[in-house]
């Protein structure tokens, strides 16, 4: 049985030929010509971004402490602690999700 296109091609819905490796190639090379945009953070942007810029996430001299405790074999885990602070994420979450 012969398969025919003829159907597509009547209602416009015609078969799309693949692409040459030319046609690919020269598709890749006009991405290249393709002007870039560019952006420019207004003066309340560019404040609020500096200042931030000097906020810490974490507190490094911190870090280097417990880095040293655990290197040393001095650092202790308090189960406890942590258990709470899961407790009070979940709790968190929870309310979070019914309001």
């Amino acid at each position: 049985m012969k398969i025919s296109d003829s159907l597509n091609k009547a209602n416009g819905l015609g078969v799309a030929t693949p692409k040459t490796r030319a046609a690919k190639a020269e598709d890749k090379a006009g991405v290249d010509k393709v002007s870039s945009d560019s952006v420019t953070l207004s003066s309340e942007a560019q404040a609020l971004s500096s200042q931030r810029s000097g906020d810490q996430v974490f507190d490094s001299k911190k870090v280097e402490e417990i880095k040293a405790a655990i290197a040393s074999g001095r650092f202790q885990v308090n189960a406890g602690r942590i258990a709470d602070g899961l407790i009070d994420t979940v709790k968190d979450l929870i309310s979070a999700r019914k309001g």
